[in-house]
């Protein structure tokens, strides 16, 4: 088990399987140093646990969870293709979608269960920038989607 895996571990978190992608395009990819995920939804075991529009049918609270969970898919996916994520040197980026109720205006609150989770596991390498953006529908309506890019050592 590698050193972020442990911590994961001490947050009662393990990674999961790479979710399969729900169309023509792959979970992650490496160019360079850099690794760019695809989209991450909230699944669990390969379903959705809570659909809906936040500030509608989801709490913001449940949907900083969902977040938590889009980005420990997204370390699966990296890991899926670096294969040890002691390897990540830094997250760069960051981008959260929020499934969002017309009136909903607390998506950067909601794309924090991401960032927090990525700082827990990884420290100061998890530092990054990120958007939070609110947006009418999502896959399979899924109330959240993340995706990170970061950079990672030979």
């Amino acid at each position: 088990m590698t050193a972020v895996e442990e911590k994961l571990a001490g947050l009662g978190l393990t990674l999961p399987e790479v979710a399969a992608p729900l169309a023509s395009y792959v979970p992650a990819v490496r160019t360079g140093s850099y690794v760019y995920t695809a989209g991450q939804l909230p699944l669990v075991g390969g379903k959705l646990g809570v659909t809906g529009k936040v500030g509608a049918e989801v709490t913001p609270e449940e949907a900083k969870e969902l977040a938590r969970t889009c980005a420990l898919n997204a370390l699966a996916a990296v890991k899926s293709v670096v294969g040890d994520l002691d390897k990540v040197v830094r997250v760069v980026k960051v981008v959260g979608f929020v499934a969002s109720a017309p009136d909903f205006t607390g998506q950067p609150g909601v794309v924090n269960g991401a960032s927090e989770l990525l700082g827990e596991a990884l420290g100061d390498a998890g530092v990054h920038a990120r958007s939070a953006v609110g947006v009418a529908v999502l896959p399979l309506d899924a109330p959240v989607e993340v995706e990170i890019q970061v950079e990672v050592a030979d």
